[in-house]
Formats: C-alpha cells, sequence, structure tokens
C-alpha cells in the first residue's frame, strides 16, 4: 500500500507520506469549521471526483484553489449527488477514478440516514472502487447535535479517522486533529494543533492554562 500525500506537509510527515492507497478516511467535523480546508487539499492534490449532496456545484467550485504550479483545468470534477439516489452518484463517479486518484463525498449525512444495510453496501463497493485504483475515499462526516443513525458504520468502515475538533474561548479559536483510527500505519499519540485560516497549518503558539 503506497502511502498518498494529503497535500497537508504537516500530515505527510506524520504519517510517513500519507495515507495508504485504497483507504476510506472519515473526516469529522464541526458544521461552523473550517474542516473544508482539509477537503480542499485532498481534492487539490490529484485527480479528484467530488461529490457534493448539500452545497451547489458552483458554490463548491468556487472556493477549491489551485495547487502550487497548478493550471486550471480538469483535474478536479464536481458533481451534484443530492439526489434521489446519492449512492449511485457517488459510485459512478468512483468508478471513474483515475490510478491514485481521490472521492470525495461532501456531505456523507444524507447517505447515512438511509437503510444501515444500504449505506454498509455502499461503503463496501466504495472501498471495492478506491482500492482497485490504489486511490482514496475520503467522507466529509459532520457532527450533529442529535444520534447519527449510522455514523458507527460510517467509522467502523472507515481505515483513517480524522476528528477535528474546534474550541472556542474568549481568546482564541483552536482547531486540534485527533486520529484515534489508523489502519496501515500508526495513529497520532496526542492531538495536532492546527491554524485553520486560508489554508491549513501548525499552530505553534502555546496554550495558557
Amino acid at each position: 500500500m503506497e502511502p498518498l500525500p494529503t497535500g497537508i506537509s504537516v500530515l505527510d510527515r506524520e504519517f510517513g507520506g500519507g495515507i495508504p492507497s485504497g483507504s476510506v478516511v472519515a473526516l469529522k467535523a464541526d458544521p461552523a469549521s473550517q474542516s473544508e480546508l482539509i477537503l480542499d487539499r485532498f481534492a487539490r492534490v490529484r485527480e479528484c471526483r467530488y461529490l457534493t449532496t448539500v452545497r451547489s456545484v458552483d458554490a463548491v467550485e468556487a472556493n477549491l484553489t489551485l495547487a502550487d504550479g497548478e493550471d486550471e483545468d480538469d483535474r478536479t470534477v464536481v458533481r451534484d449527488a443530492g439526489g434521489e439516489d446519492p449512492f449511485s452518484a457517488a459510485l459512478d463517479a468512483a468508478a471513474e477514478l483515475p490510478d491514485g486518484g481521490t472521492v470525495v463525498v461532501d456531505s456523507v449525512e444524507p447517505l447515512e440516514a438511509r437503510d444501515r444495510g444500504e449505506y454498509g453496501a455502499f461503503l463496501e463497493d466504495l472501498r471495492r472502487h478506491v482500492d482497485d485504483v490504489d486511490g482514496l475515499a475520503v467522507l466529509h462526516a459532520l457532527k450533529g447535535e442529535g444520534p447519527d443513525r449510522n455514523r458507527v458504520v460510517t467509522e467502523q468502515v472507515a481505515d483513517v479517522v480524522f476528528d477535528l475538533r474546534t474550541t472556542v474561548t474568549g481568546t482564541e479559536i483552536a482547531n486540534r486533529l485527533v486520529v484515534p483510527k489508523f489502519r496501515g500505519g500508526a495513529a497520532l499519540e496526542e492531538p495536532l494543533k492546527l491554524k485553520l485560516t486560508d489554508s491549513v497549518s501548525v499552530d505553534t503558539s502555546r496554550d495558557i492554562a
């Protein structure tokens, strides 16, 4: 399993080059966080099929940034998966992935809301597609106030779980990335403090108790 870069240098260093190819990654985050910056990096580091279930295609395309030295082209293809059959839309896109490509599902809640058996079968089919091309699947799993019907399935099937925790105090907004699960690699032993503004970097400020 060759590691595929995430597009975020600090994470790639922590993970020995990136995420093992063929992996399904779940990115858990608060809806009001800057987690889309992390998706942006995954989407732009190599060819990608980006499935949007809530936001419009135009809105997603307007917010995607170009990697250094990258020309405006078709490396990232954005499609609407918010219709009656999001499973088929996502799997059709995954079936078109080139070698080493990435498929992003943003966000996965409308799919999790479906029948558990159908959702579990979808995840296994998605895994098979990305494994066939040594690619990655990234599921944007937003945290809600109520119980998530099939979130346990998402986390169990996922090979890698990123848990972005955003806390707001009177003096700062702190973002800490916890990686409790990492099949084929080593999970982080402690949270990684990130600076999420218009890009992703390490936050080197000291925590003051």
